[in-house]
């Protein structure tokens, strides 16, 4: 079922009524942003809906704990809408990485400029989100194109997590029941979802790609022309890192000379994470993983993600992390990878050279707003 909260907001919120938004963990403050519609899907019923109000504004808005439903809102159905000046859009997560999407099938060029997805992003002023997703017609063949804005306005090749929010997205617009798969056109080259039949989408990552200079990175390549378990200093502490890209560039590191096998709770990510992403040997920056070895085929890892810092999850530093395990001899090519927000299945297949994912990817709520 689905709540539907509707506002029209301005710039001038009381304290009061900005506690009250924050029970829906919902308002906008943007001087670009006039006025907002949001549906959450909910399985709650019969309960009232609450109305606040002043001069400056009306706003709609449910209670946490009392909460009336209408039917069942599909992306569908609210996407079919085609006003000017108006972005429809659902926030999908996956594993708490959080994006908005966007149904951009009608034109090459996204609904949006990057400055707008920055504001959009903003999770005190804006919607809330670790990117903007748009998918876009196909491209050379493909069923369709995903592009991205990061939550700081830049554009990553592609993103793991996003990929299934991207692959549940489209069967939703398309109405496609069951298990279903399509080709997806990304910075990264090709990519493979396949809806299963319990959800979750299992995604074909393609191969890694292990060469120091296609990562890329500066660092001298130790291994068949890759860098696995090198050494890198960052602010005087030596780490043992090995590189590979996903599309988009990982440093894994299990450990430095000071703690051979981390501890991932124990680490300040806002202050380490920062220094390896912008690190004079990633001429591109670095999504860095810090990884915690269980197991040969259990891994626990936390992530600072490039142009987005760290988030509860990242599927291609999942796969990343993998790849550096078995590279180094630390894990089997099949690992469950804990991550904040919860557990993905990676599997590194020897037959193929590829890597597949499999992990969820859900709603959070559909939302409409003026541009």
């Amino acid at each position: 079922m689905a709540v539907a909260a509707s506002a029209a907001i301005s710039n001038s919120f009381t304290p009061s009524i900005r506690r009250a938004l924050t029970s829906v963990n919902f308002f906008s403050s943007l001087s670009s942003l006039s006025s907002t519609t949001i549906s959450f899907p909910t399985r709650q019923s019969h309960y009232p809906i609450i109305s606040f109000q002043n001069p400056s504004f009306r706003l709609m808005v449910t209670s946490a704990l009392n909460i009336e439903t209408s039917d069942k809102v599909s992306p569908s159905s609210f996407l079919d809408h085609r006003e000017i000046g108006i972005l429809h859009f659902v926030k999908y997560q996956g594993l708490g990485n959080d994006f908005i999407l966007v149904d951009n099938r009608d034109s090459t060029e996204p609904k949006i400029t990057p400055e707008q997805a920055v504001r959009l992003c903003d999770r005190n002023f804006g919607i809330g989100a670790d990117g903007v997703i748009f998918a876009m017609p196909g491209t050379n063949g493909t069923d369709y194109t995903m592009r991205i804005f990061n939550s700081d306005g830049s554009e990553p090749e592609m993103c793991g997590n996003g990929v299934r929010c991207f692959a549940r997205f489209i069967a939703e617009l398309e109405n496609l029941q069951g298990k279903h798969s399509f080709t997806i056109h990304t910075g990264a080259g090709l990519i493979i979802p396949e809806i299963q039949e319990d959800g979750k989408v299992r995604v074909d990552m393609g191969e890694p790609i292990l060469k120091a200079s296609d990562v890329p990175t500066k660092l001298t390549a130790n291994k068949d022309d890759a860098v696995v378990h090198s050494e890198l200093n960052v602010d005087g502490v030596t780490w043992h890192v090995t590189c590979v890209s996903m599309g988009n560039p990982h440093c894994v590191t299990f450990g430095n000379k000071e703690s051979k096998d981390l501890q991932v709770d124990e680490l300040n990510l806002l202050e380490i994470g920062p220094k390896f992403e912008h690190h004079d040997v990633f001429p591109a920056r670095t999504n860095t993983e810090f990884v915690q070895v269980y197991s040969d085929s259990h891994l626990k890892m936390r992530v600072w993600e490039r142009g987005a810092g760290a988030t509860l999850a990242c599927g291609t530093g999942a796969c990343a992390t993998v790849v550096a395990a078995v590279l180094e001899g630390r894990a089997g090519r099949k690992c469950r990878v804990d991550l904040p927000g919860g557990p993905l299945e990676i599997e590194w297949r020897e037959e193929d050279n590829h890597v597949y994912m499999t992990g969820p990817a859900e709603v959070v709520f559909y939302g409409s707003l003026s541009l």
